[in-house]
């Protein structure tokens, strides 16, 4: 039997805003790294599937090295400066999907903890989209030396928000990374829709699905 809900953890990119608004501010970028991005993308891949021993922010950028060949440490540097701390000012003025701040608001009030999960370093990005604060705990995947799907750093997750994980709703956009990872973790999940989410999501059952937060406040309160 399963317990009632006490956390209520998110991913960031396509769950707390709509990916398109980034990917707007990313365009030039893309134009001028088109690259750098692939060669990311395909580390990360390879990062997912093999799950290597080590830290990871060596070995990511080793990776890219190899593809791209380049020096390791010269790729680590273009790493932190155009990705990791590039991409945060973009943030700025990112609007939300509607109702989030009120929907976590109300759920802090009703006394649940909250936790953030990204895939990359979120604590800036939040920040700059002026949701800062009120957070139990704010992580990145990469600091647990692994990805999503892996469960690992949603074990790190519920560790940090101090809650087994069946205790916890982690809410994602994407069914092959978020969903099913929470899942392997024990948690239950919840999918913010899209037609494409929707198209697919036979594949990889959730317990939830909505497309207005107001939605996901009152699955949450049902328990």
């Amino acid at each position: 039997m399963k317990h009632e809900l006490a956390g209520i953890a998110f991913d960031l990119d396509g769950t707390l805003y709509p990916n398109y608004r980034l990917f707007i501010r990313l365009a030039p970028f893309i134009l001028k790294h088109g690259k750098f991005l692939w060669a990311m993308g395909k580390a990360r891949t390879i990062l997912r599937d093999k799950n290597p021993d080590g830290p990871f922010y060596d070995l990511q950028a080793r990776i890219i090295a190899d593809l791209l060949k380049e020096d390791p440490e010269t790729v680590k540097e273009k790493l932190e400066r155009l990705i990791y701390r590039g991409w945060e000012p973009l943030f700025r003025g990112i609007k939300p999907y509607a109702h989030v701040r009120e929907t976590l608001e109300a759920l802090r009030q009703r006394g649940f903890k909250l936790g953030l999960l990204s895939d990359f370093p979120p604590v800036k990005k939040l920040e700059h989209m002026g949701l800062g604060e009120g957070w139990d705990t704010v992580l990145c995947s990469e600091d647990s030396g692994r990805l999503k799907p892996d469960p690992l750093p949603f074990s790190t997750l519920a560790a940090s928000l101090g809650l087994p994980p069946d205790r916890i709703l982690y809410v994602g956009n994407s069914l092959n990374y978020d969903i099913t990872g929470a899942q392997k973790a024990g948690m239950r999940t919840a999918l913010i829709g899209s037609r494409w989410n929707k198209l697919f999501s036979f594949r990889v059952k959730t317990d939830f699905m909505f497309s207005d937060y107001r939605q996901l406040y009152h699955y949450v309160i049902s328990f």
